[in-house]
C-alpha cells in the first residue's frame, strides 16, 4: 500500500476514535413516593403493597369486545392525528439519516472544460493564442475530521429526537386507543339514556291518559291531570335532550375513527359491551418509568446532553480536508494519457480565538440541560398523580354503583306501591309524581356510573402507558 493511499484510513480511524466532551448521562432518581397512596379509596389495600405488574399487553387482550376492536383498528387506521405523529416519525428519522451522514466524506465527481483566448500582451509568447483545458476529478470537499466529537454530539441529539417522536407516536396511538373506547361507551351510554328516556315518555303518557279518563269521569282533581301532563312534557325535553347527545356522540365517535362507524358495531346499552380486562399494577418505578410520554421526556433529557457536547466542542479547533485525485489535459483526447493524472490536499484549521457567541452557546445548552431535567421529573410526578387518581376511582365506583343499584331497586319498589295506593284512594297523585321522578333520575344515575367504572378502566390502560 503506498503512502498517499493509506491516509484515508488513518484518517478514517481518527474520526471514529476520536473523543466526546458531552457529558456522562445518569438517569434522574424519580421525584415521587416508592409505593402508591394508601386509605379507604384505593380497592383492597393494593396501592400499600404493589404486586410486579405484567409485561405490557396488545390493546386486542384488554378489550376483548369485537364491536370495539373493529371500532379501534378503523381509527388506527384513519385517524388523522395519528397519521400526522407517523409522518413526524418518518421525517425525525430523515432528519437523524442526515446529521448521521455528515460523520463520512462526501465523494464527488467533477468534470470541467474550459477555453480561453489570450491577447499578445498577456500570453507568455507574445502571440494571441487560445488556451484550453479539460480535467475529471473524484474528491473530498471540505469534510470536516470530528476529533472533538462536535458532529457525533449533534447526530445522537437527532438520534434522541427521533426516538422522543417514536415514543410521541406511542403515546398518541394509546390516546387514540382509550379516546375511542371512551367516546364509543359514551355514545353507547347516551343510547341507552334515549331509551330509557322513550320508554319513560311512554309510560307518562299512559298515565296521562288514565288520570285524563279518571278527571273526566270526575273520579281525580283537575291538579292531578295537570301534574301528569308536567311530567309528560318532562319526558318529551328529555327525549329531545337525549336525541341530541346521542347525535353529539356519534358524530365525536366518527371524528375520532376518521371514517364512518357503521350502525351494527353500535351498542344499544352498556351491559351489552364486554367490559375491559382488569390491569395489575406495580409499583411506581416500574410503571411510570414505561410510559411513552416519561420516555419521550428522557430522550429528550439525553438529546440536550448532546447539545452540551456540541457547545464544548465549539471551543476546539476545525479540522477539514479538501482532497481530490484526477486527471488533466490541454486536449480533450489526452485526458486519459500516460502521465496526465493530478492530486491535490488541502487539510484546513480554523482555531476559535475569540467568539462570544461560544460562551453563550454553552451557557444556554447547560441551562437547556436543567429545563429538560425539569420537565422530565415533572412528567414523573403527573404520571404519578394520574394513575393514583385512576386508582382512587377504581376502589369507589364499584361500590357506587352498588349503591345506585340498590337505590334503583328501592325506588321502582316505592314508586310501585305509591301508584297502588295512589289507586286505592290512600295517597294523592303527588306521591306518584315524586316516586316516579326519583326512579328516572336513579336510573339514569345508573347509567353514568356504569359507563364511570368502565371507562376508569380505560383511563388506566392510558396512564399505565397502554397496559
Amino acid at each position: 500500500m503506498s503512502k498517499h493511499a493509506s491516509i484515508p484510513l488513518l484518517v478514517l480511524a481518527a474520526v471514529v476514535g476520536g473523543c466526546s466532551l458531552a457529558p456522562k448521562y445518569v438517569r434522574p432518581a424519580a421525584p415521587v413516593p416508592s409505593a402508591w397512596p394508601t386509605g379507604a379509596a384505593y380497592p383492597d389495600g393494593a396501592a400499600a403493597a404493589p404486586v410486579p405488574s405484567a409485561p405490557a399487553q396488545r390493546w386486542q387482550d384488554l378489550f376483548p369486545d369485537a364491536k370495539l376492536q373493529q371500532v379501534v383498528e378503523s381509527a388506527l387506521t384513519h385517524n388523522r392525528d395519528l397519521r400526522l405523529a407517523v409522518l413526524n416519525v418518518e421525517r425525525a428519522q430523515a432528519l437523524y439519516g442526515i446529521r448521521r451522514a455528515e460523520l463520512l466524506p462526501v465523494l464527488e465527481a467533477r468534470g470541467t472544460g474550459s477555453r480561453q483566448r489570450q491577447p499578445a500582451d498577456l500570453s507568455a509568447s507574445g502571440e494571441r493564442a487560445t488556451v484550453q483545458q479539460y480535467g475529471v476529478n473524484l474528491g473530498v470537499i471540505a469534510w470536516e475530521l470530528d476529533f472533538f466529537g462536535r458532529i457525533r454530539s449533534l447526530k445522537n441529539r437527532a438520534l434522541e429526537e427521533y426516538l422522543a417522536t417514536e415514543q410521541a407516536r406511542r403515546s398518541a396511538e394509546i390516546v387514540l386507543v382509550s379516546a375511542v373506547a371512551n367516546a364509543y361507551l359514551t355514545a353507547t351510554a347516551a343510547r341507552e339514556g334515549l331509551h330509557l328516556a322513550e320508554f319513560t315518555l311512554v309510560a307518562q303518557r299512559s298515565a296521562y291518559d288514565l288520570i285524563k279518563r279518571r278527571y273526566d269521569g270526575g273520579q281525580v282533581p283537575e291538579l292531578d291531570l295537570y301534574r301528569a301532563q308536567t311530567q309528560v312534557d318532562s319526558a318529551r325535553g328529555d327525549v329531545a335532550r337525549f336525541t341530541q347527545l346521542a347525535a353529539l356522540s356519534d358524530n365525536a365517535l366518527q371524528v375520532l375513527v376518521g371514517a364512518p362507524v357503521p350502525d351494527e358495531l353500535l351498542s344499544p346499552a352498556l351491559d351489552q359491551v364486554t367490559p375491559p380486562r382488569e390491569l395489575g399494577v406495580g409499583v411506581p418505578s416500574d410503571v411510570l418509568l414505561r410510559r411513552p410520554d416519561v420516555l419521550q421526556s428522557e430522550a429528550l433529557l439525553r438529546a440536550a446532553h448532546a447539545d452540551i457536547g456540541a457547545a464544548r466542542a465549539a471551543f476546539f479547533p476545525r479540522i477539514s480536508l479538501t482532497a481530490a485525485a484526477g486527471t488533466a489535459s490541454g486536449e480533450l483526447s489526452g485526458l486519459f494519457g500516460s502521465g496526465s493524472d493530478t492530486w491535490s490536499y488541502a487539510p484546513q484549521v480554523v482555531l476559535p480565538i475569540f467568539d462570544a457567541r461560544t460562551w453563550s452557546a454553552s451557557r444556554a445548552a447547560k441551562v437547556q440541560q436543567e429545563i429538560a431535567v425539569t420537565q422530565y421529573e415533572r412528567a414523573i410526578q403527573v404520571a404519578f398523580r394520574e394513575v393514583a387518581d385512576a386508582l382512587a376511582q377504581q376502589g369507589t365506583v364499584g361500590e357506587q354503583v352498588a349503591a345506585q343499584q340498590s337505590l334503583v331497586d328501592a325506588t321502582a319498589a316505592s314508586q310501585r306501591l305509591a301508584e297502588v295506593r295512589y289507586r286505592g284512594g290512600i295517597d294523592s297523585y303527588l306521591t306518584v309524581l315524586d316516586a316516579q321522578r326519583s326512579l328516572y333520575a336513579a336510573q339514569q344515575a345508573l347509567i353514568s356510573l356504569r359507563l364511570a367504572r368502565l371507562t376508569n378502566a380505560l383511563t388506566l390502560y392510558k396512564v399505565l402507558g397502554g397496559g
